[in-house]
């Protein structure tokens, strides 16, 4: 398993993605399931993982803040009224200025 993470990461850090379907074929031809699982995963996608290999762009930090916000509106759900959640999801905007 190691030989096998040690080689995926070579070829993400090296922006390779000519090295990801024999890797896929490497990894499913193993016992570990994890693996095996994880290749048929990656192969069912094939052409996006590639892109996120070679291409520089990336949404992540558009989903890490999604993903914040909807964390806080379901920690406030039936907590409060609109001037608390607003008070947590924009700490900068004063409560008398209307968006």
């Amino acid at each position: 398993m190691m030989g096998l993470a040690m080689r995926f990461r070579g070829f993400l850090r090296g922006k390779n993605p000519e090295l990801l379907e024999q890797w896929i074929d490497n990894a499913i031809d193993t016992v570990l399931a994890e693996m095996v699982r994880f290749a048929k995963v990656l192969h069912r996608d094939l052409d996006a993982v590639k892109n996120a290999i070679e291409l520089p762009r990336s949404n992540g930090q558009t989903e890490g803040q999604i993903n914040r916000l909807k964390n806080l509106k379901r920690a406030m759900y039936g907590r409060a009224g609109p001037e608390l959640m607003r008070a947590r999801l924009l700490p900068f905007v004063p409560l008398n200025h209307t968006l």
